[in-house]
């Protein structure tokens, strides 16, 4: 989703600015940390005061991880961003995370966090399977909701990286790069290894939540 909004003219976009505090606070070892921590702020109070500044783009797209907002992060200054939610089944998220960190953990995905946000502060809801079904009716309805216009340059993009991603790309972002639009959808179950099979379904009732607002 941030390579199509990152395709706007009017956009700028920024590429999960909590992370080196989210590694800092846990101490939790990530590909790629030294380069992380060194390449944000590790303070989750000037991340926020970043976020909430001066911007000369009409659109500051800003891609959170909903994890990293730990607990100890203030809430207040959410208050002042427009919330859009990206929800995708668990099992497939499970099965993609497992394939860089082996054994995740219900709070290494988000899922908590994020129905937390939402029940805060409402917001337009997508699912991944509906924008891989349809990007440009799904993508139309998501900028209506959020008061902006749909632009079709949305849809395509070049391949490579980009000057907004993260320091972390060469380790999570290799189909990110290769692609030049949304993937076709594909129907096919996840394989998710056994030993995981619990943690779908402990993810699943806030999923369901949460999806059942899906524009």
């Amino acid at each position: 989703m941030m390579r199509s909004f990152g395709a706007r003219a009017d956009t700028v976009a920024v590429d999960e600015p909590l992370y080196a505090y989210y590694l800092a606070a846990t101490g939790i070892d990530h590909p790629g940390r030294d380069e992380i921590l060194a390449g944000q702020p590790q303070r989750w109070q000037d991340v926020a005061a970043q976020l909430t500044g001066p911007c000369d783009a009409a659109v500051l797209y800003q891609k959170h991880m909903t994890h990293h907002l730990l607990p100890e992060v203030g809430r207040d200054w959410l208050g002042s961003l427009t919330h859009a939610f990206l929800i995708r089944d668990p099992a497939h998220v499970i099965a993609s995370y497992a394939k860089v960190r082996g054994e995740p953990t219900l709070d290494d995905l988000g899922y908590p966090q994020q129905l937390e946000i939402f029940r805060a502060s409402g917001g337009p809801v997508v699912d991944a399977a509906d924008v891989l079904r349809d990007p440009a009716k799904t993508l139309t309805r998501l900028c209506e909701a959020l008061g902006i216009g749909f632009d079709p340059a949305m849809l395509a993009w070049a391949p490579g990286p980009r000057a907004e991603d993260g320091v972390w790309a060469p380790h999570w972002y290799a189909s990110v790069h290769a692609s030049t639009g949304f993937a076709s959808y594909d129907p096919r179950p996840a394989e998710v290894p056994d030993r995981l099979r619990a943690l779908v379904e402990a993810a699943r009732p806030y999923y369901d939540e949460m999806a059942a607002h899906r524009l």
